[in-house]
């Protein structure tokens, strides 16, 4: 049998044996690992949790976090890390987490999707998404198989923290068997097909290299991580295949990668590392921990923003200024979709009957997305010096335009500039001044006229820009109401 007819026979055995699988006995999965690999006792575990997400390191990235990877040994080992890991979501929302842990105690082909119920800790139930896990299960052709879940830890150490982080979201429990190039390749695919348009984070869960000396696992891990950092998911994909000792979890982390790869320009931000020896294990029998974050990166422009996000980015600019009118406060707010925590610049620009009323906004990615959608709307309402205050009786009537700015890149030649795609920036000394893309459009401006009022904008000569080196380009996302 030549390798390509083994292939395709190899695909229709797991087809068949998902179709024979039994599903029955699915329901409320108990805690196998409490009182082990993490406490028992509810109240001390929550505390446990939240004293390590209050002390981990507040970690920012670039990008839209589609996974994370974090450590699955016990708590008291590798809780901390993982902590890191979660902590970057603390305060964001997902609908779904999809846990994907390599199976330590069967051995079969493909994964198993627990489908329907939910997995119980000490802190409560998580229900399962039965619909994505049915979606999940019919895209890749991987089924049930209850001794997969009855005693695996991968999967299980990672609720409490989902249940602390997410409260409120379901989960897509996978057990991964014999990681072979096929089932990543299958279950990344069926990923990007199932979780399409949905607010998902993949978990991949694994550990790192075992039982070798600390200078030995350290310097194994640290090339693990590089590779993990570089994508290089050839080479990782060689060295899991060969079962070499550089990590338990290598099938469920080459699928998160493979995912995020299918899905956008990946990239992986290292967030945090440690081992055995570091919480008092010995050091000659030492696992490594990795926490990362698996995101999308976003070159030149922000990620094109879905039509509910725009339409909630609008509201809550409109609701920013009418609070600020009647209370002089911002409102409490916690926005719906995950990638308004992204760090962004943005513009709000006002306008009556089709006339600037005000516009303010912050160039640099300082804040959360929102939250500069939410300053910068009460600032162009109130504190453009070229017009009065917004007063409550001219809010009917207001139309409100948000622009979402890229980063900023350097103008090598002004050739480059091209009207109506880029806005403008210029920093000379202690001026500076900033034209969006469309200004140039409405105005009717050529690229040299753009460039002539940006420098009056910035209270510099007309033809400052052929000295400058602080000219700046940028691209934007422009919606309004």
């Amino acid at each position: 049998m030549n390798r390509k007819t083994g292939m395709k026979a190899i695909c229709l055995i797991m087809v068949l044996s998902w179709l024979t699988w039994p599903t029955y006995g699915q329901g409320i999965r108990k805690p196998a690992w409490a009182g082990q690999f993490y406490e028992s006792d509810p109240v001390r575990l929550s505390q446990q949790l939240e004293v390590w997400l209050d002390s981990a390191e507040a970690r920012s990235v670039t990008g839209e976090v589609v996974g994370l990877i974090v450590p699955h040994a016990g708590y008291l080992y590798s809780g901390r890390v993982a902590a890191v890991g979660y902590r970057l979501f603390r305060g964001r929302s997902v609908d779904s987490v999809v846990i994907i842990g390599p199976s330590h105690y069967q051995a079969f082909e493909g994964c198993s999707i627990y489908l329907r119920g939910g997995f119980a800790t000490p802190l409560g139930v998580v229900e399962v998404d039965e619909a994505l896990a049915g979606e999940l299960a019919r895209s890749s052709g991987f089924g049930y198989i209850p001794e997969a879940h009855d005693r695996e830890h991968s999967v299980e150490v990672q609720v409490p923290f989902i249940q602390k982080v997410f409260p409120g979201a379901r989960i897509v429990p996978v057990v991964m068997g014999n990681q072979t190039e096929m089932t990543i390749q299958a279950l990344a695919g069926a990923l990007a097909r199932a979780t399409k348009g949905k607010r998902v984070l993949v978990v991949a869960s694994t550990d790192l290299s075992h039982f070798l000396s600390r200078a030995q696992a350290n310097e194994r891990d640290r090339n693990t991580i590089e590779l993990i950092k570089k994508l290089d998911l050839k080479t990782l994909g060689r060295q899991v295949a060969r079962y070499e000792n550089v990590m338990c979890g290598g099938g469920p982390v080459l699928a998160l990668l493979h995912y995020a790869r299918k899905i956008g320009s990946a990239g992986v931000e290292v967030l945090a590392y440690s081992d055995s020896a570091a919480a008092g294990g010995p050091d000659d029998r030492v696992v490594g921990y990795l926490s990362a974050a698996v995101y999308l990166e976003t070159s030149g422009i922000w990620p094109e923003l879905t039509r509910e996000e725009k339409k909630e980015l609008l509201a809550l600019a409109r609701l920013a200024i009418e609070t600020y009118l009647s209370s002089g406060e911002l409102p409490a707010y916690k926005p719906n979709s995950p990638r308004l925590e992204t760090k962004a610049g943005a513009f709000v620009t006002l306008k009556q009957q089709h006339q600037l009323r005000g516009c303010i906004g912050f160039a640099e990615p300082l804040f959360p997305l929102w939250q500069t959608v939410a300053q910068a709307a009460v600032l162009a309402a109130t504190e453009d010096p070229r017009f009065p205050p917004l007063r409550k009786a001219e809010l009917s009537g207001l139309q409100i335009e948000v622009s979402v700015l890229g980063p900023l890149q350097p103008v090598s030649d002004v050739s480059e500039i091209k009207v109506g795609r880029h806005g403008l920036v210029i920093k000379e000394g202690q001026r500076s001044g900033l034209l969006l893309p469309q200004v140039a459009v409405e105005q009717g401006w050529d690229r040299l006229a753009f460039l002539r009022e940006l420098c009056r904008k910035a209270g510099l000569p007309d033809n400052a820009w052929k000295k400058s080196r602080g000219l700046f380009k940028f691209e934007a996302v422009v919606f309004q109401e």
